[in-house]
């Protein structure tokens, strides 16, 4: 279960893609979300994927 609060989540999505996930794509497929949701939900609060520094900016 993934926080709905878009910054919940953005705190959320940023641990796991530092401690636990190399890439974007590997979150998502991992525990199964849909990249282009998760992305527009955070565009929502001006972050954006970092591919360089995997993590949202």
């Amino acid at each position: 279960m993934i926080p709905k609060d878009p910054v919940m989540l953005l705190s959320f999505v940023n641990l796991k893609l530092r401690d636990f996930y190399g890439s974007l794509d590997a979150l998502c497929e991992e525990m199964e979300l849909d990249r282009e949701n998760l992305r527009e939900k955070l565009a929502a609060i001006d972050y954006h994927y970092d591919k360089e520094r995997n993590q949202f900016v």
